[in-house]
């Protein structure tokens, strides 16, 4: 992998049983797939028919992120995870955002498991990455949120600063149609969904939907070594 992916110390003590599974590929951007967008669209359908909105918060993975967020000292309700936002667009309104290939193939896999999925241009990270908690006054730009509060948010650092939360990815690393390299990171806070599962999904649409070469994936764990 271009980058090495570490949990700090500060975050592992909070949640030991993290995992991220960190998939990274060359990908093909294009505005739109009509066949991945019909699968996303037939998704929608079966999800908006079996779920209200009171089912989200049971769905396991997100229920872990939410728990997450609570013991990280951010409150979930007031800054949504990104898969709970996306849900909640689903189920009450049978729609999500169009943004290319590669970020809706995301999308279907987070609303498909209920994880939080971040996306980022790999080549716009700079160095190590370290996946920690956010701290007073940290300058961060959501897409489409602006300046973002990010105290007490788990939160992706490279040697720059921030550039990635379960909430809102950055626009500093923002995948655009001139994205080459990719990094996808699904975060597992409690081993309650199956990341084995989402992982093989992840990796099925790349390589269906964004023709993904020099596919890398390592899974990262809590260990004695962490920052």
């Amino acid at each position: 992998m271009n980058h090495n992916i570490l949990v700090s110390k500060k975050l592992a003590e909070k949640i030991p049983e993290i995992e991220l599974s960190c998939i990274e590929c060359d990908v093909e951007i294009v505005a739109k797939n009509n066949k991945l967008w019909q699968e996303i669209l037939n998704k929608i359908d079966s999800l908006s028919s079996e779920m209200e909105v009171e089912d989200i918060s049971k769905i396991p993975a997100l229920a872990e992120s939410r728990r997450a967020y609570k013991l990280c000292g951010k409150d979930p309700l007031r800054y949504r995870l990104s898969a709970d936002s996306l849900l909640r667009r689903v189920v009450k309104r049978n729609e999500i955002y169009q943004i290319n290939n590669v970020v809706d193939l995301l999308n279907l896999v987070s609303i498909s498991t209920g994880f939080s999925i971040g996306g980022y241009d790999s080549e716009k990270i700079e160095g190590e990455v370290i996946f920690g908690i956010g701290e007073e006054n940290e300058p961060y730009k959501g897409i489409g949120r602006g300046e973002l509060n990010i105290k007490g948010m788990p939160v992706f650092r490279d040697s720059i600063g921030a550039f990635g939360t379960p909430t809102s990815d950055s626009t500093r690393t923002m995948v655009t149609e001139n994205t080459r390299r990719f990094l996808m990171i699904i975060i597992d806070y409690g081993k309650s969904g199956n990341i084995d599962e989402a992982t093989e999904q992840a990796i099925d649409l790349l390589n269906k939907y964004a023709n993904a070469t020099k596919l890398e994936n390592k899974l990262i764990q809590n260990n004695a070594n962490n920052l």
